[in-house]
């Protein structure tokens, strides 16, 4: 991909959820609900602050991070559905779970 988000900006590629519940009732494609985690694919240099001085993103390319159900702009890049959004729509990084491609 060739894409670099500006200052504080993060994309993001959506990690589908189960199609199945703990119970194995399966989950038709019509009633699920887009998942609220994904992977940061890409992330900006950071946002200038005061003194004009650019501070880093606390996230980076790889992190599962968790993010609000409306958050993002939803963009097509080489095919792929994407969201970018700014870092403080993250809520937050899930630490301790590798994310499979």
């Amino acid at each position: 991909m060739n894409f670099r988000p500006l200052h504080d900006r993060v994309v993001v590629r959506r990690l589908e959820s189960d199609t199945k519940t703990k119970g194995g009732i399966i989950i038709p494609d019509t009633a699920k609900e887009k998942p609220q985690e994904g992977e940061v694919v890409a992330v900006g240099p950071g946002a200038r602050n005061e003194k004009g001085e650019i501070v880093a993103l606390d996230v980076k390319a790889g992190d599962r991070v968790l993010f609000g159900k409306w958050s993002g702009t939803e963009v097509k890049l080489d095919g792929e559905d994407l969201l970018i959004m700014k870092e403080s729509d993250i809520m937050g990084v899930v630490e301790g779970v590798a994310v499979s491609a």
